[in-house]
């Protein structure tokens, strides 16, 4: 009776060899995204940073730098680009939803890493998330400093895969963008979403596919596309919009507040950013709600207050500041490729003491 052939690791389901072949083209797309800040490459255990010599994050001058990181997912939104094969995009999202939230602190991004967790790792699929990441990065000016693909066959369905991504940034401390400067009588900046972003997709597939019984591939006429293309549409990143706008105002602080509008929408994240004794009047109709919401809306039967307590509506950032600069940054704002409308004003609470919170009226 002959001896058992023993296991390999690519017969319970994991391919090393052919994870290298795609670990050399990530790479290869990464260094597309490297300044002189970055040390070697990618391949190593840890990737490296430079915070001297002729690293860019010092073009700012900075005296007291302060460290700032988050992390994110793209979440069920990942369900359409399986749905649809389609994987171009979603790498943008994933940048985008880390590099958001870091900016309006203030602060500039400096590098990205990403974690892609799949059942089995196909490499046209890997190397079109990777280029919606580099994309990211580009658009951000960060580099794409590392990360990790795991093949996870024992977790994750075939064909489908999860993301999570990490951005660091910089800010003088001096600088640091916290909504403590906010008074009464600023006004709220609404700058353009460009559709849903990364936010609220469970209830997006709950209403179109599960009630409506949409297809993803059909155009709809009022959006000009198809359903598919629509839900896919990549967040906008503004680090480079906000960036230009704080470079108009080194000395005086008039960028008071920013906040991403993510999950909970202007409700949520708003006040985030406003101090306690404050109340953020938002006007309806100061600015035009793109299609998609409409249409999702009228498909779930939603109540308009679960969408803006969901949506963007299509505002993907707030910006506060004095009236007498608002329309200077909305002009600069459009230079540098982002819509925006005044959409709202700070005013004082009846109870200085209480939670700062958005009105929409």
């Amino acid at each position: 009776m002959g001896k058992k052939k023993g296991l390999t690791y690519k017969e319970a389901g994991v391919d090393t060899r052919a994870a290298d072949a795609i670990a050399e083209e990530i790479g290869r797309q990464a260094k597309t995204t490297y300044g002189p800040e970055v040390l070697g490459g990618v391949g190593g255990f840890a990737g490296l940073f430079s915070l001297g010599g002729e690293a860019r994050m010092f073009r700012g001058q900075y005296t007291d730098p302060v460290l700032v990181a988050c992390t994110d997912g793209v979440g069920t939104k990942l369900k359409v680009a399986f749905a649809l094969d389609r994987h171009d995009t979603v790498g943008i999202d994933l940048v985008a939803m880390s590099v958001n939230d870091l900016v309006v602190q203030g602060a500039e991004p400096l590098f990205f890493l990403d974690y892609i967790a799949t059942a089995k790792k196909k490499p046209e699929t890997i190397a079109a998330l990777i280029r919606g990441i580099v994309e990211g990065c580009h658009q951000s000016r960060c580099a794409l400093l590392g990360g990790e693909t795991a093949e996870l066959p024992d977790l994750y369905a075939p064909g489908e895969y999860d993301l999570a991504g990490f951005c660091v940034g910089v800010v003088e401390r001096d600088k640091v963008i916290d909504g403590s400067k906010v008074i009464p009588g600023d006004v709220v900046i609404g700058i353009h979403s460009t559709g849903l972003h990364s936010n609220g997709y469970s209830l997006v597939r709950k209403a179109l596919f599960d009630r409506a019984k949409m297809d993803l591939r059909s155009p709809v006429a009022e959006l000009g596309c198809t359903l598919g293309e629509e839900l896919l549409k990549p967040t906008k990143i503004y680090a480079q919009a906000i960036r230009k706008v704080l470079s108009h105002y080194k000395v005086k602080e008039i960028v008071k507040a920013l906040a991403n509008i993510t999950g909970s929408g202007m409700p949520g994240n708003i006040p985030r950013t406003i101090p306690n004794g404050l109340a953020v009047r938002i006007r309806k109709g100061s600015w035009q709600v793109p299609p998609v919401f409409k249409l999702v809306q009228e498909a779930g039967e939603i109540e308009e207050t679960e969408m803006y307590d969901t949506f963007n509506m299509g505002i993907g950032m707030t910006l506060v500041c004095p009236e007498f600069n608002a329309n200077a940054i909305r002009g600069t704002l459009k230079g540098a490729g982002c819509g925006s409308d005044i959409i709202g004003v700070v005013e004082a609470a009846s109870d200085a003491k209480a939670e700062a919170v958005v009105k929409i009226e």
